[in-house]
């Protein structure tokens, strides 16, 4: 896969990416949280931005799809390196940080779906996956390193130098994307604007099958992200750990799915797998013992992987000219679900405990795998298969591509 042209660069402005991202996270948050003393809006600073993608799914995404994607890679990391270099100006109030962390998350969600949509132009199409795989694993050992490196960096050089080497790296990123990457055209013509993005998302919702994948990338994982959530109230002194296991799980998860898994395997075991990402998180009603809500976390994070065959199965129910956004909403939807399950999460342990509400989010989380189970039964049907009368695509038309 690394001998395929132009992944070895793609990836490498990705993982540069989430290091900077990482890093420049952790150093705002400690700044912001020095300077007002809020727990909320140093929280705000450092996941706001995973919100504020609705917006950019909502505004952006049809120029996913409409723009030259060497350009637009290296355009927007070099709009990352200038934001995160203005969050570092001595006095900056706290609204105008705010202002541009909410507003570099909504451009974050057009640079996600330009990536992707990428990514499935430079592979062939049975290694999509095997591809946002490596990436997935690549993005998680990057975060684990970028929080490590920034909290040595913010002693080190200070919150505000921390937020300069981010910059820094944001620029190398995009020095990689623009020397590295080929030209190409954009997938399809127009310009781009929100009234096309708008086009654009309802388009895909229009297909029942994609609706059905839809909800099960967004609303299963949502949900246990919101478990996830409660770690530190549930478990404060051994927090870290919860969130260690959780990482290794998804990297286990990411390379049995994507590598030694056969896709006809993939393919049957999603289902399962779903489940097995919100099942044993059902054993914190007992409050059990670390050692065993350690193994709990772990397997359950192996389930994560599910996301996999669903992003496959959702390409095959795209038009090449829309992966792009058809990937963005994906993630930016995912993201969204995240932040409002984590809101869900917190509220209801707040009357009853973390343990409960870790419980209940993991029981909602299962029963709707099973409701959306039989919507995803079967091959799924490509586009060109597909009634035009049904608001889709029909054989004949011409944005279809072939099975």
């Amino acid at each position: 896969m690394f001998r395929t042209p132009e992944f070895t660069p793609l990836f490498l402005t990705s993982a540069t990416q989430v290091a900077a991202s990482t890093a420049s996270g952790l150093a705002l948050g400690t700044l912001v949280y020095a300077a007002t003393g809020s727990p909320l809006l140093s929280a705000l600073s450092m996941f706001g931005p995973s919100l504020a993608q609705v917006a950019g799914a909502l505004a952006l995404l049809s120029a996913a799809d409409r723009l030259p994607p060497r350009a637009a890679l290296s355009g927007l990391a070099v709009l990352f390196a200038l934001g995160t270099a203005a969050l570092a100006l001595p006095g900056l109030p706290v609204a105008a940080v705010l202002a541009i962390v909410f507003g570099l998350g909504a451009v974050a969600a057009l640079g996600g779906a330009v990536r992707y949509g990428l990514l499935t132009e430079i592979l062939p199409k049975d290694g999509y996956l095997l591809g946002r795989s490596v990436i997935n694993m690549s993005g998680g050992t990057m975060q684990i390193g970028g929080y490590a490196a920034g909290g040595f960096l913010v002693t080190a050089l200070s919150a505000r130098g921390t937020l300069l080497t981010a910059a820094a790296l944001y620029l190398l990123a995009a020095a990689v994307a623009r020397f590295g990457l080929s030209p190409r055209p954009a997938r399809t013509g127009g310009r781009p604007s929100v009234a096309e993005t708008w086009r654009g998302n309802a388009r895909l919702w229009s297909s029942a099958p994609r609706r059905h994948v839809y909800y099960a990338l967004w609303v299963p994982n949502g949900l246990i992200v919101g478990c996830e959530s409660l770690f530190v109230p549930y478990a404060p002194r051994h927090a870290g750990l919860l969130f260690a296991v959780g990482s290794l799980g998804m990297l286990t998860g990411d390379l049995l799915t994507g590598r030694l898994l056969a896709p006809h395997r993939r393919e049957r075991l999603a289902a399962p797998l779903r489940l097995l990402l919100a099942a044993p998180y059902l054993v914190f009603a007992l409050r059990p013992p670390l050692p065993l809500a350690l193994a709990a976390v772990a397997l359950a994070s192996i389930g994560f992987s599910a996301t996999l065959p669903l992003q496959q199965r959702l390409m095959a129910l795209t038009p090449d000219e829309m992966s792009g956004q058809a990937l963005g909403l994906h993630s930016s939807g995912m993201l969204t679900m995240q932040g409002v399950s984590a809101a869900l999460a917190g509220a209801l342990a707040q009357p009853t405990s973390p343990a409960v509400a870790m419980a209940v989010m993991a029981a909602v989380s299962v029963a709707v795998t099973l409701t959306l189970a039989p919507g995803l039964r079967g091959d799924p049907v490509t586009p060109r298969q597909v009634n035009p009368a049904e608001g889709t695509f029909g054989e004949a038309a011409p944005e279809g591509r072939a099975p």
